[in-house]
This record gives C-alpha cells, structure tokens and sequence, in this order.
C-alpha cells in the first residue's frame, strides 16, 4: 500500500496542471505546423527560379502561410513559458490559441480536429489560471522576441507585396527591413512615401502595432525586475514594523524549519535568520534575513529586543554559543534566549554562556532509552525537565 502511495505521489508531481498544458500546447503548434512546413519543403525546391519578384513570391505561397508558419512557431516557444508558469505566457497563449482557432474554422482547408483542441486549451487555461502566477523575466523576454519577430514579419511581407504602391517602389529585401524597422520605431524620415490608400492604412497599422509591440515588451522584461525590488522593498518595511512581541529562529535546521511550521500553524508572529551561503526551505513568504545571527546589526534588524524568543537552533554547539553571547548584549530583560545543544559534551559549555533555556534532545532520547530498557516509567514532568534545562 505505502509503495501504491508514493507512486501515485510520484505521478501527481509528474502530471501538474501546468505542466500537462504546456505539453498539449506544444503539441497544438507541431500539429499546426506541420502540414504548412511540409508544403513549403516540397514547393521550394520544384518552384525555385519561377518567380520574378517579391510579390509574385508572396502571391504564390499565399497572404496567409508566413502568418500561419509564424503563429505555429510563436505557440511552440509560449508552451516553454507555460512550462515556467508565467502569467505572460498564459495571456499571449491564449491570444494565440484563439486565432489558430479562426484559421482552422474559417479557412477552407483548416482542420476541425485541431480548432477544437485548441478551444479546450483555452477552457483548461481558464480553469486553471491560477497555476500560472509567475512574473518570469525569462518568459518575458522570449514574448518580447516573438511579438518583435511576429510584428517584423508582418511588416516585411506587407512592405515587399505593396512595393509598387510606395515612393520609391519597394522591390528589395534590405529596403523593405529599412522601411518596416523606421515604421516600427515611429521615427519617420519621410524618404521612403506611401502613395495610395492600401499603402497608407498599412503604414498606420505598423506605427500602432510598433508602439504596442514595443511598450507592452518593455513592461514585461522590466516589469519582473522592478516588481520584484518594489516586493522585497514593501515586504522589508512590512516586515520591519510587525516584529514586536514575537519570535526569532536562527538557523536553517530540520528542527528550526519544523519549529517555525508549527509557530505559524499557531498565527505567531516569527522572523528567521539564516547565514548568508546556507540553504534554506523557509516558505517564500517568510520574514527571512539573511545575515550573520552573531553579529549585534542582524540581531537588531531582527528586532531581538522586542521579541519574546530567540530560538537559537543551529547544527555547530560552538555557533550557538556565540550567539547567545551575542543576543545577550542585544535583548532586554522581557526576551527568552533557547539555546539548541547537539551534543552531550557540550552541553555544560552552552550553559556557561547562560542562556534562559537549554535545549538538548540528545539527552533526552538517551535517558528516554536507558529508562524503557530499565522499566522505570516517566511522567511528563520529569520529560519536560529533561528535555528544557534551565541555562543559568
């Protein structure tokens, strides 16, 4: 039964909701892809020397394919940001998955099968939003890249197919990339003109797109970043002005982890300071700093002369000491400073340094066995005397 269990636990961490979105996702855009690539691989090769210019090219393989071609791709690189639960995916995805939609449904040769899976997408992106919550820099800048390439595309075919509706007449490469990169940019030099309606509207449409491409990608790149700055700068502040009357664990142990879950079950107020350089398994919204626990500055920032407790849980005997030597300078005479001893042969020098309280689970289990080997009963008296020592 219990191997039953951790498999199916294994599974359940496997087969996370953002995770099975993000496969289905990047099989919409294969799926979605691959005819249109398939077309374009066999008709290259048998057309190539037949057309005499841009939009004889463009007219050949059809208004819509490099869309399409771009839309597959683009769908392809947001499952990755699906992937990393990036709330920036979930929303262009869905844009995007809408419009692949519209293709299948509206055009003659579209496939069904794959407009309805891509509206069930959707639903499930929906239903489950609030999987996808992350302000990933990385998924930021890759909807950067595709919104940029996307609009770029879109301005270099519509530039190259309206070519003779322009002044002078667009019918290269290079002037198109220079005419599509100035619209895009609104700097506007003037020396490449439209010169018709369809040409001026199309103009108009890269400006918009170019303004929108550009701001919205700005935000998401940077947006992360300052978002994340302004979080640790108004979590400090919170954070700074609610540690009166509580408590303080110092260490990243099993033991200070299991100590702070069971405060916080219990709604104490708890800030924690761990080491620069050790790890730690504190939740993301824990008070945590990281400093040195024996140096008077982390102490006070930890506000150790308003706290009730100071927990010191460290692995090293000789650590704790110094900190209690050092929390002893700090707090008033309203604050409790629990030492953790790990060793028996230490525990007479943690008591040197006099701390209020001396906490040894060492000696406790040891007098616990000795006691259940001897058939002497304990009470819980005896076990609380035992496993809390006065320190002076």
């Amino acid at each position: 039964m219990k191997t039953l269990f951790k498999k199916l636990s294994a599974l359940k961490t496997v087969f996370r909701p953002h995770r099975c979105l993000g496969v289905l996702t990047l099989i919409i855009g294969c799926v979605f892809l691959k005819p249109l690539l398939l077309d374009l691989y066999d008709f290259v090769p048998q057309a190539r020397g037949a057309f005499t210019g841009w939009k004889d090219l463009i007219s050949t393989f059809g208004l819509l394919t490099l869309p399409q071609v771009v839309l597959g791709i683009a769908i392809v690189l947001m499952s990755i940001g699906l992937l990393l639960r990036a709330r920036v995916a979930w929303s262009f995805t869905l844009i995007l998955l809408i419009a692949v939609a519209l293709f299948n449904f509206l055009l003659h040769d579209g496939s069904r099968h794959i407009g309805y899976l891509s509206l069930l997408d959707c639903l499930c992106l929906l239903w489950f939003w609030r999987e996808f919550s992350q302000s990933s820099l990385a998924a930021g800048t890759l909807f950067a890249l595709i919104s940029f390439a996307s609009l770029l595309t879109y301005a270099l075919s519509g530039s190259l197919y309206l070519g003779d509706e322009f002044h002078p007449v667009i019918n290269e490469l290079s002037t198109a990339l220079y005419f599509s990169t100035v619209s895009m940019s609104t700097v506007g030099f003037g020396d490449i003109v439209p010169v018709t309606a369809s040409a001026r509207l199309f103009t108009v449409s890269i400006i918009i797109l170019g303004i929108t491409v550009f701001a919205t990608s700005i935000s998401a790149i940077i947006g992360p970043v300052i978002g994340g700055n302004l979080k640790r700068m108004i979590k400090g502040r919170i954070s700074h002005a609610m540690r009166k009357n509580h408590m303080i664990i110092i260490g990243a142990t099993p033991l200070a982890l299991s100590v702070y879950n069971g405060l916080s079950d219990r709604n104490e107020t708890v800030t924690v300071i761990v080491p620069p350089g050790i790890k730690h398994e504190y939740p993301p919204e824990a008070d945590v700093l990281i400093d040195d626990p024996s140096s008077d500055k982390a102490l006070r920032d930890a506000g150790a002369e308003k706290a009730r407790y100071i927990l010191v849980l460290r692995n090293d005997d000789s650590d704790n000491a110094f900190i209690v030597l050092a929390a002893k300078e700090v707090v008033t005479g309203e604050t409790k400073i629990l030492a953790l001893v790990n060793s028996d042969k230490n525990l007479s020098k943690i008591k040197r340094v006099q701390p209020d309280i001396v906490f040894s689970l060492q000696t406790l289990a040891s007098e616990m066995l000795l006691r259940k080997l001897s058939g002497e009963n304990m009470d819980t008296d005896n076990l609380m005397d035992l496993l809390f020592q006065d320190g002076h």
